[in-house]
Formats: C-alpha cells, sequence, structure tokens
C-alpha cells in the first residue's frame, strides 16, 4: 500500500498509511462534514496524539487516553453505538478524549469520548448520560514561562 501525503498545517505535509486512517462517519460534534482523521503521535513517549482531519489541514484535536488522567472513567456505551462500530463489549474499543486549553488548564472532554473500533478503523463521539463526566475535567495546570530581562 502507498502512502498518502497528508497536509497539515501544524506538522507540514505527513505520510499517512492508508491502513491508519480512521473514519468518523458521523464526523465529530461541531465537525459534521469531516469524516477522515489520523492519529499523529509526534512524541512516542507522549500521552497526547492529535486527531488530525485527512481533508482539511487546519482541522485537529489535540486528544488523550482518559485512564491517564482518571482511573476511574468508564464510558457507558449504547447497544446500537456498539452495533454501529461493529464491537461486541467496549472493551474491544479504544477510548479518547480531547483536550483543550481553557484559561490556564489544559481540559478533558470526558462527557463526549471518542470511540475507536481499532479493528475497523470505524469510531464516533458519543455524549455519556453520565454527568460524573464533564466537558470541562481538569488534567493540567499550565504555568506560565518568565523572561529573563536582562538591564
Amino acid at each position: 500500500m502507498r502512502h498518502m501525503d497528508v497536509a497539515t498545517t501544524r506538522f507540514g505535509t505527513v505520510q499517512i498509511e492508508p491502513d491508519r486512517v480512521l473514519e468518523f462517519p458521523g464526523g465529530l460534534l461541531g465537525f459534521s462534514s469531516f469524516t477522515r482523521f489520523a492519529l499523529l503521535q509526534p512524541d512516542p513517549e507522549g500521552i497526547f496524539m492529535w486527531l488530525q482531519s485527512i481533508d482539511s489541514p487546519e482541522l485537529a484535536f489535540v486528544v488523550t487516553d482518559p485512564q491517564h488522567w482518571c482511573e476511574d472513567f468508564e464510558a457507558v456505551i449504547r447497544r446500537e453505538h456498539l452495533a454501529q462500530l461493529q464491537l461486541g463489549s467496549v472493551d474491544e474499543a479504544r477510548i479518547m478524549v480531547i483536550v483543550n486549553k481553557y484559561d490556564d488548564a489544559l481540559t478533558a472532554n470526558l462527557q463526549g469520548p471518542l470511540v475507536i473500533n481499532v479493528r475497523n478503523r470505524r469510531g464516533m463521539q458519543i455524549v455519556l448520560a453520565d454527568r460524573r463526566w464533564t466537558t470541562r475535567r481538569e488534567i493540567a495546570t499550565l504555568v506560565a514561562q518568565t523572561q529573563r530581562v536582562s538591564a
């Protein structure tokens, strides 16, 4: 299989193997017309990745595994969603959450996780009914870097 060249605003043109493309048939919340994405991991040791649109260079989301930040996180997925993704159970899925910068913090959208079937590379964003999980769960505080001024 030949790789695809994918234009991104953050990383320039990257090469993606066709079998690394994820299909979100319903798109993501607020971005329903964008259905093809690739997971980019600039730092192999890092816990943050980019969910990069294949079709729009400027559309990318920082994502992470919610278990890194919230050990008791669980996504209860309705049976019809499992069927749409061709999953037998949630244990077969890879769960990711979108990370945003909000004021001086990084927050994770635990209420709207991404559910991905890694075998067929299909995914969907769902909205969890459990109100324990918010759209802005703080996972890190950003520390402002002070500049050194020489007199």
